[in-house]
């Protein structure tokens, strides 16, 4: 679908409005120790910026790894954004996936803080990059 200037600026802010919402989120999943959602929502949180920044750049796209592929060749690789956000996304990435579809599954409370902390300076990143 093609977007004319103010369309997509308006989206542009909602996705990136839309990955901020996921820090409460967040937050209540961990105080209610409900660690496989969590990551499912950092993942996301990190998948609506990066819509964004597809967006910016006219790269649209709703298969997930087209668009991981799409930051890290042009983003990461390019130097344009720093490697460790590379490093962030890949960890979402892979523990959404296990938490989503490995059964029995137990994630450590530490390594959750950690990512969440790391994913809120990636939303951020990819914010102050756009705009």
């Amino acid at each position: 679908m093609k977007l004319n200037e103010k369309d997509r600026n308006e989206l542009i802010k909602y996705r990136i409005e839309q990955a901020k919402e996921t820090f409460s989120v967040i937050e209540l999943l961990i105080d209610n120790e409900k660690y496989p959602t969590a990551f499912n929502r950092i993942y996301y949180g990190l998948f609506y910026s990066l819509l964004a920044l597809g967006l910016k750049y006219e790269f649209e796209t709703s298969k997930h790894q087209r668009l991981i592929g799409w930051f890290n060749k042009e983003f990461i690789h390019s130097g344009k954004i720093e490697k460790r956000f590379g490093r962030t996304l890949r960890k979402a990435y892979e523990n959404r996936t296990i938490g989503d579809y490995d059964a029995f599954v137990e994630f450590e409370k530490d390594d959750l803080l950690e990512l969440y902390e790391e994913m809120k300076l990636f939303i951020i990143r990819i914010e102050k990059f756009i705009f």
